[in-house]
Parts: structure tokens; C-alpha cells; sequence
């Protein structure tokens, strides 16, 4: 799911920049473009955060802070 998040906020990032939009992201763009724009950031944020935690050993991490 992380890597779906980056790979869609990346690729509407691109495409924001030479002026079109994937069609089911264009309700972000109702308030405004600086609103969409952060809003595609956060979402390429998110799948990053999402992978991250996802390939954590949290067996591994208790393990060690003992």
C-alpha cells in the first residue's frame, strides 16, 4: 500500500507540474493549487511512512532495548 501511495503522489506531482491531473485526485484541487500540491506531498510522505514501519523488526527492536 506504501509503495502505491508514492508511486500515485509522485506520478500526480509530475503531472501537476506540465499543467494536467490524474481525474480521481481532482477534488483536491477545488481549494486551491497550493492546497493540492501540499496535499500530494503529504500523500508521497505517508506511503514513505507506511513502508518504513512495514519493514520494521519490531521483534528485533525489543530485543535489543532490553
Amino acid at each position: 500500500m506504501g509503495l502505491v501511495l508514492v508511486i500515485i503522489g509522485i506520478s500526480a506531482l509530475t503531472l501537476q507540474l506540465v499543467g494536467s491531473q490524474w481525474v480521481f485526485l481532482q477534488f483536491l484541487e477545488r481549494p486551491g493549487r497550493l492546497f493540492a500540491f501540499v496535499a500530494k506531498i503529504i500523500l508521497v510522505m505517508a506511503g514513505f511512512i507506511l513502508i518504513a514501519v512495514a519493514n520494521t523488526d519490531w521483534e528485533r527492536d525489543r530485543r535489543e532495548s532490553e
